[in-house]
């Protein structure tokens, strides 16, 4: 037996030097220092020899370092009931001490802090094919497309009719409508294959985004690619995403009601309501991807230690006045999405036709009084005048002007002002970005309108507003306080 002189006694416990309950190693280790633990009388001081300290090349600073130990010295250490030790392979160890920084291990089981980069990738491709649908969309509302195809099939309506017969069944079909009798009058079977593949093709995208959303989000939740918060998020925008084709088919319904071929007065058209929260539900969707794709992004750079000076860029955006300007870009956010649906109300009651100038609206800068509020639609309730707001052309044409100029005066004096502020680069190039977005929008706008709302101006004006709440919404992102990951 070995002198007691020849021992060192540590204060180093069995389960800081070998955390079994934090440490998912092999089986069998598990079991020897469990067996080690149970003849010791618990988890006390070990008793290690000097040579075999020297031998482990085991420095004090490095033991709280569980991953730098092993790392360094190319094997562990499990401890026998007489104080040998014996020597274990760090290959029994390696998978969990090679845990990536943006996980942490506890309880034997890997929990995930921090999204795979993979994941932001995902949801930015997402977000562009979201992007896509919405530009696509307004060709289809703008070429009177949206009704050609009259039945809601999920499945079987993915197929392009290919025969003559199915071509004339789907025509006769589309005849039974009011829209036939009242806009397309005439219309040959040639021209409504044109607007039948615009729907058509517009439904369809729909159907490949959510394949291209649930079948990943599927796989990376069953690998583990996603933290708890995360998983909550894709379910959340998942929900979203059914809603939207939910919402999608309720908007066309509203336009194939058979009043609306009884009625002199009315256009068979989608209700401007529903068609605004078809809309609006498209940009949440597109909003909130893009926060996702770049919170993952942030936060695994900040993990892997590519973001430059950390503290000092979380010092500089926790100062009063970057938290101030934080505070207004996203109240102006919110503004240019209020202007982004007040123009979808504005083409759901295709009030673009009317007023075709700028600044004035016919003989004034406003219409007269009397038409901005019409007892007509009040439709004989004088305690329903507010339906101007909303079913009014002349106002509803009226309220987008004054809220996008309203919008673009609000980012024009947050620019001024967030040129003389010390944000950081990805915020300044991001303002700059804004600002011009908003003049081209605004330029795009005032086009649109005075040419009598063309189809390429149109569009090119709706895919802009995307563009422009995508510049606010990365603005606010760049400004919000660097998160403090625990690993």
């Amino acid at each position: 037996m070995l002198s007691t002189g020849r021992f060192v006694r540590t204060s180093i416990t069995l389960s800081r030097l070998l955390p079994v309950g934090r440490l998912a190693c092999s089986p069998g280790v598990q079991r020897a220092v469990s067996c080690y633990r149970s003849g010791s009388g618990g988890n006390s001081s070990i008793c290690l020899p000097k040579r075999s300290l020297r031998t482990a090349s085991w420095p004090m600073p490095v033991l709280a370092d569980h991953s730098n130990l092993f790392m360094r010295t190319g094997r562990v250490a499990s401890v026998g009931p007489l104080g040998i030790l014996k020597r274990v392979h760090l290959s029994i160890f390696r998978r969990s001490a090679s845990t990536t920084a943006s996980e942490t291990v506890e309880s034997g089981q890997g929990r995930r802090t921090v999204d795979a980069p993979i994941v932001g990738y995902w949801t930015l491709f997402c977000a562009s094919v979201v992007f896509g649908i919405i530009v696509w969309g307004g060709l289809t509302r703008l070429t009177e497309s949206g009704l050609s195809i009259v039945e809601w099939a999920p499945i079987t309506g993915a197929k392009l009719p290919t025969s003559d017969a199915a071509w004339e069944a789907e025509f006769e079909k589309y005849k039974q409508f009011p829209e036939y009798h009242k806009v397309h009058i005439g219309i040959t079977l040639d021209d409504f294959k044109k607007i039948y593949f615009m729907e058509w093709f517009h439904r369809n995208i729909g159907r490949l985004f959510g394949v291209v959303y649930l079948v990943p989000a599927a796989y990376f939740v069953s690998k583990g690619l996603v933290s708890r918060a995360g998983i909550a998020k894709i379910g959340g925008l998942g929900l979203l995403l059914l809603g939207q084709g939910a919402m999608g088919w309720y908007m066309v319904t509203s336009g194939l009601e058979k009043e609306l071929g009884e009625r002199p007065d009315a256009v068979p058209r989608v209700s401007q309501y529903r068609l605004t929260s078809h809309l609006s539900l498209a940009y949440l969707l597109y909003a909130g991807l893009s926060l996702y794709g770049w919170n993952v992004f942030r936060a695994n750079r900040l993990v892997n230690k590519k973001v430059a000076n950390p503290e000092v860029l979380r010092a500089l955006l926790q100062k009063p006045e970057i938290v101030s300007y934080r505070r207004k870009i996203t109240a102006a956010t919110l503004l240019v999405g209020t202007t982004c649906l007040s123009g979808a109300m504005v083409a759901g009651l295709d009030a673009g036709l009317i007023y075709n100038e700028f600044p004035t609206m016919g003989l004034g800068i406003t219409p007269p009084l009397s038409e901005l509020w019409s007892q007509h639609f009040a439709r004989g309730d004088p305690s329903a005048m507010w339906r101007n707001l909303t079913e009014n052309p002349a106002t509803v044409q009226l309220g987008h002007r004054i809220l996008a100029m309203t919008t673009f005066f609000t980012l024009s004096a947050l620019w001024w002002q967030g040129r003389k502020l010390p944000l950081p680069r990805a915020a300044r190039v991001t303002l700059h970005a804004m600002y011009g977005l908003a003049w081209m929008q605004v330029a795009l706008g005032i086009s649109t309108l005075v040419n009598f709302v063309p189809i390429a101006y149109a569009s090119a004006h709706q895919a802009n507003s995307v563009l422009l709440l995508a510049s606010a919404l990365g603005l606010y992102h760049s400004l919000r306080p660097l998160p403090r990951l625990m690993l």
